[in-house]
């Protein structure tokens, strides 16, 4: 999930359920991004919520989609509970236009009213955006395109296809849930790869780091990375804390038994989706030895903890070590097996 999606939940609640309490008379469209087929600049999930006076908030292509699709929703179109268009070649069922990037995109249409149903539905995806439970909605295109909300993994594609008697999309299923947390336990070189490559794959990058010498080093360069909070603590203790939850990644990458092994030992107890930590195949061996005498971890919990970290690349490089740790968190997160790359 993207930040952007809180903003576009927000504004689709602001309008159906303003502050005055007095519920909107004006439907509105929330867009979801199906798939995409070539290049296209937005990704399966993406979101979009509009009014058929313009307004809107979100973004499906970044321009020319957003036009065609405001001006249709002015002229009347859309009146279906949920309905499937196509925008590039060919288009859906003869309509659509050409992507500058030659790309396709299917695009999810739901009208929403002020009802007290489409109101909730609407106020629990904000609270699975804001909280720390993902969670699953269920659009069906048939009929009066009904929606469903069930508790989820948060693993997985963003958007599958349900099938229907004839082999074909009768609904979707999309998984909501909060921003994806890269939590790196201390400073080093491949923490610090990490952090730029999760920034650009649209992580929260959480550093936290208690060693003085190391925040020493990193305020004298003072060269901090867009969009990454350092936190002058330990890890385990900001872990311990409430500070990991079902979309966080914990990643230990110091070569720092006080840093790595406490921050494994959190970790295990929390319901983090990726938890790793860097070392040769011996350090891992001696490393599960320690977890399990000297933090009394079962089998079970060290069985949690990927050890070495990342796909096997062959990496030597800090970046090239981050980048085969942040490819097994993405495949992870995307819920493929290692058997399918």
């Amino acid at each position: 999930m993207q930040h952007l999606d809180l903003e576009v939940i927000h504004q689709a609640i602001d309008w159906l359920a303003p502050a005055d309490g007095e519920p909107s008379a004006r439907p509105i469209w929330l867009c979801t991004v199906l798939a995409t087929f070539g290049s296209s600049p937005r990704e399966p999930g993406t979101w979009l919520v509009a009014r058929a006076d313009g307004q809107h908030r979100g973004s499906l292509s970044g321009g020319c989609v957003e036009e065609d699709f405001l001006a249709r929703l002015a002229d009347g179109e859309f009146t279906a509970p949920a309905q499937v268009i196509r925008y590039g070649e060919g288009g859906h069922q003869g309509v659509g236009i050409a992507l500058p990037c030659g790309g396709i995109l299917d695009v999810l249409v739901e009208r929403f009213t002020a009802c007290d149903a489409d109101i909730a539905h609407l106020e629990a995806l904000r609270a699975a955006l804001e909280g720390q439970t993902p969670r699953v909605r269920q659009v069906m295109l048939e009929g009066d395109g009904a929606r469903t909300l069930q508790h989820d993994s948060g693993l997985g594609e963003r958007v599958e296809p349900l099938e229907g008697h004839a082999g074909e999309a009768c609904g979707y299923q999309l998984r909501v849930g909060p921003v994806a947390r890269l939590l790196l336990a201390g400073l080093s070189p491949v923490a610090e790869a990490c952090a730029a490559f999760a920034v650009s794959l649209g992580f929260e990058v959480i550093i936290c780091e208690p060693r003085e010498e190391m925040l020493a080093s990193w305020d004298a360069r003072n060269t901090p990375i867009a969009g990454v909070t350092l936190r002058r603590e330990l890890p385990s203790r900001f872990i311990a804390e409430g500070g990991c939850h079902a979309a966080t990644a914990v990643v230990a990458l110091t070569h720092d038994p006080r840093i790595d092994d406490l921050a494994m030992i959190e970790a295990v107890r929390q319901p983090a989706f990726y938890i790793g930590v860097m070392g040769s195949q011996r350090t891992s061996q001696a490393r599960a030895g320690r977890l399990s005498r000297s933090g009394g971890l079962s089998d079970e919990e060290i069985g949690r903890i990927v050890m070495p970290i990342g796909l096997n690349l062959g990496s030597k490089t800090p970046a090239e070590i981050a980048l085969a740790v942040m490819a097994d968190i993405v495949r992870i997160r995307r819920g493929r097996a290692r058997e399918s790359l």
